[in-house]
Protein backbone atom coordinates (compact mmCIF):
# COMPACT_ATOMS: atom_id res chain seq x y z
CA UNK A 1 0.00 0.00 0.00
CA UNK A 2 1.54 3.29 -0.82
CA UNK A 3 2.29 5.63 2.09
CA UNK A 4 1.15 9.28 1.11
CA UNK A 5 3.21 12.02 2.92
CA UNK A 6 0.54 15.07 2.37
CA UNK A 7 -1.38 17.44 4.38
CA UNK A 8 -3.78 16.21 7.49
CA UNK A 9 -7.34 16.13 6.67
CA UNK A 10 -7.82 17.26 10.40
CA UNK A 11 -7.20 20.92 11.52
CA UNK A 12 -5.59 21.41 14.79
CA UNK A 13 -8.67 22.29 15.88
CA UNK A 14 -10.17 18.86 15.27
CA UNK A 15 -12.27 20.56 11.72
CA UNK A 16 -12.06 18.64 8.59
CA UNK A 17 -9.83 19.79 6.15
CA UNK A 18 -11.08 20.35 2.37
CA UNK A 19 -8.56 19.29 -0.27
CA UNK A 20 -9.05 20.08 -3.66
CA UNK A 21 -6.55 18.01 -5.26
CA UNK A 22 -6.05 14.19 -5.94
CA UNK A 23 -2.93 11.88 -4.53
CA UNK A 24 0.06 13.07 -6.45
CA UNK A 25 2.92 11.10 -7.04
CA UNK A 26 5.31 13.45 -5.38
CA UNK A 27 4.08 13.24 -2.21
CA UNK A 28 4.16 9.34 -2.25
CA UNK A 29 6.41 8.15 0.89
CA UNK A 30 8.13 4.32 1.59
CA UNK A 31 8.02 2.22 4.61
CA UNK A 32 11.15 2.55 6.46
CA UNK A 33 13.87 0.26 5.31
CA UNK A 34 15.21 -1.56 8.21
CA UNK A 35 19.32 -3.20 7.51
CA UNK A 36 19.85 -6.38 9.44
CA UNK A 37 23.10 -8.00 9.74
CA UNK A 38 23.52 -10.62 6.84
CA UNK A 39 24.94 -11.23 2.96
CA UNK A 40 25.12 -7.88 1.40
CA UNK A 41 21.63 -6.92 -0.11
CA UNK A 42 20.88 -3.39 -1.65
CA UNK A 43 17.39 -1.87 -3.13
CA UNK A 44 17.80 0.93 -5.64
CA UNK A 45 14.59 3.39 -5.55
CA UNK A 46 13.63 6.16 -8.12
CA UNK A 47 13.27 9.57 -7.02
CA UNK A 48 11.96 12.62 -8.27
CA UNK A 49 13.90 14.24 -11.40
CA UNK A 50 15.09 10.31 -12.40
CA UNK A 51 17.74 10.15 -9.25
CA UNK A 52 18.05 7.01 -7.45
CA UNK A 53 18.26 6.53 -3.77
CA UNK A 54 20.21 3.14 -2.87
CA UNK A 55 19.00 1.55 -0.03
CA UNK A 56 20.39 -1.13 2.60
CA UNK A 57 18.54 -4.13 3.22
CA UNK A 58 21.17 -6.74 4.73
CA UNK A 59 24.66 -5.89 5.87
CA UNK A 60 27.73 -7.42 6.42
CA UNK A 61 30.82 -4.97 6.78
CA UNK A 62 31.14 -2.28 8.04
CA UNK A 63 33.43 1.34 7.69
CA UNK A 64 34.88 1.61 10.89
CA UNK A 65 37.00 4.92 11.90
CA UNK A 66 39.09 4.12 14.88
CA UNK A 67 39.50 7.86 16.41
CA UNK A 68 43.18 7.46 18.08
CA UNK A 69 44.71 6.35 14.60
CA UNK A 70 42.06 8.17 12.45
CA UNK A 71 42.26 5.65 10.04
CA UNK A 72 39.35 3.34 8.26
CA UNK A 73 39.04 -0.25 8.27
CA UNK A 74 36.18 -2.92 7.07
CA UNK A 75 34.96 -5.17 9.84
CA UNK A 76 32.93 -8.35 9.87
CA UNK A 77 29.28 -7.33 11.79
CA UNK A 78 28.90 -10.10 13.98
CA UNK A 79 25.85 -8.74 15.83
CA UNK A 80 23.81 -6.00 17.51
CA UNK A 81 24.66 -5.07 20.96
CA UNK A 82 22.18 -2.18 21.78
CA UNK A 83 20.09 0.05 19.99
CA UNK A 84 18.49 3.28 21.19
CA UNK A 85 16.10 3.59 18.74
CA UNK A 86 14.08 0.69 20.09
CA UNK A 87 14.88 -2.70 22.62
CA UNK A 88 13.49 -5.04 20.07
CA UNK A 89 15.68 -4.17 17.19
CA UNK A 90 18.45 -5.93 18.89
CA UNK A 91 17.05 -9.51 18.94
CA UNK A 92 16.38 -8.56 15.25
CA UNK A 93 19.82 -7.65 14.46
CA UNK A 94 18.31 -4.01 12.56
CA UNK A 95 21.32 -1.18 11.91
CA UNK A 96 19.81 2.46 12.36
CA UNK A 97 21.93 5.80 13.20
CA UNK A 98 23.47 4.95 17.00
CA UNK A 99 23.61 0.78 17.15
CA UNK A 100 26.01 -0.71 18.71
CA UNK A 101 27.48 -3.63 17.22
CA UNK A 102 30.15 -6.53 17.89
CA UNK A 103 33.21 -6.69 15.91
CA UNK A 104 36.37 -9.08 16.36
CA UNK A 105 38.25 -6.65 18.04
CA UNK A 106 35.94 -5.14 20.18
CA UNK A 107 32.19 -2.51 19.62
CA UNK A 108 31.61 -0.24 17.25
CA UNK A 109 28.79 2.75 17.20
CA UNK A 110 26.88 3.38 13.62
CA UNK A 111 27.01 6.98 13.02
CA UNK A 112 24.83 7.01 9.81
CA UNK A 113 21.53 6.05 8.53
CA UNK A 114 22.32 2.97 6.41
CA UNK A 115 18.55 2.38 5.29
CA UNK A 116 19.00 5.90 3.65
CA UNK A 117 22.61 6.33 2.39
CA UNK A 118 23.29 2.45 1.77
CA UNK A 119 26.77 1.56 3.59
CA UNK A 120 27.78 0.96 7.03
CA UNK A 121 30.21 3.75 8.36
CA UNK A 122 30.94 3.56 12.42
CA UNK A 123 33.48 4.69 15.21
CA UNK A 124 35.12 1.94 17.13
CA UNK A 125 34.79 2.50 20.92
CA UNK A 126 37.08 1.35 23.60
Amino acid sequence: MVIIQSKSKKKPSGARNTTHQKKRSYEKGSSPTLPKVGAVKKRVDRTIGGNEKVKLLQAEIANVLNPKTKKYSKMKILSVVENPANRHYVRRNILTKGTVFATDKGNAKVTNKPGQEGTVNAVFLE
